[in-house]
C-alpha cells in the first residue's frame, strides 16, 4: 500500500531514539522521549495558492528532517507508525557534511 499526501502535507517516518548518552549511559525505554528526527517519505503537489498555482515544497523524499515533538498526526499502515504533517511543521533539514569540508 502507498500513501499520497495532499497539498503541502508530507509523510515522514521517525528515525529510532536513542537509547544510550554520549557518556554510555542507557537510556531505559520507559524513560525514552519521542525522537523528533525522522526521514521524508512520501510529499504532497506543494500549497494551492490564490491564483490557482500551486507553490512547490521545499522537501524531497529521502530529506532527513527535525520537527516539534508534537507536530502532525500519527497514523499506522501495514503496522508501521507514519507521522502525516504540514511543510511548515517541520523545523529544518539535517544535512550530512561532505567529506572535503570535513578536511578542510
Amino acid at each position: 500500500m502507498s500513501i499520497r499526501p495532499l497539498d503541502d502535507r508530507l509523510v515522514v517516518k521517525r528515525l529510532p531514539a536513542e537509547t544510550t548518552t554520549r557518556s554510555g549511559i542507557v537510556i531505559p525505554d520507559s524513560s525514552a522521549e519521542k525522537p523528533s528526527q525522522g526521514e521524508v517519505i512520501a510529499v504532497g503537489e506543494g500549497a494551492l495558492l490564490e491564483n490557482g498555482k500551486r507553490r512547490q515544497l521545499d522537501l524531497r523524499v529521502g530529506d532527513r528532517v527535525l520537527f516539534a515533538k508534537y507536530s502532525g498526526t500519527e497514523i499506522k499502515i501495514e503496522g508501521e507508525t507514519l507521522l502525516v504533517m504540514r511543510e511548515a511543521d517541520v523545523l529544518a533539514v539535517i544535512e550530512e557534511i561532505q567529506s572535503e569540508e570535513k578536511a578542510a
